[in-house]
């Protein structure tokens, strides 16, 4: 047990290096890097294969789901408006955070970053914002609530 939770504190550390990578580059680009993504992805889908002892459909599905359900509303949003709103970094987020979660944990995931970075924007009248340090902080309250932290 005690190795359990040893596992699963470095692999948290881990995790926060790996999202603050993220935020901190979106912040300051409005972009985030492939390979913090990619990292993000691999590192999920391998984690989660190996605490299920088999094949994670469900952590597989969330990385799909994730990675398409936010292509999909940003290249609708860019077809409306000729503007992009979101990015395909972005998606590639969401799928690392379905990755990690599993496709059930990702409407919250998404209503809480949205939520969080709306209010952000109106109180301080902000019309354009990085959302993957918003998608991160969502993630990572999701990871500690679903290992028990």
């Amino acid at each position: 047990m005690v190795h359990a939770v040893a596992a699963q504190g470095v692999t948290t550390l881990i995790l926060v290096a790996l999202l603050i990578w993220i935020s901190a580059s979106d912040l300051a680009a409005l972009r985030i890097p492939n390979l913090a993504n990619a990292l993000l992805i691999v590192s999920g889908i391998a984690l989660a294969a190996i605490c299920a002892q088999g094949f994670p459909t469900p952590n597989v599905i969330g990385a799909v789901a994730g990675y398409a359900v936010f292509a999909i509303v940003g290249e609708a949003y860019f077809r409306r408006t000729g503007v992009d709103g979101l990015g395909l970094g972005d998606a590639k987020l969401l799928a690392g955070i379905g990755a990690w979660l599993g496709w059930a944990s990702l409407p919250s995931v998404v209503a809480v970053s949205a939520l969080s970075a709306l209010v952000y924007a109106v109180t301080l009248k902000r019309r354009k914002l990085a959302f993957g340090p918003w998608l991160c902080a969502s993630f990572l309250l999701h990871w500690i609530i679903q290992i028990g932290l």
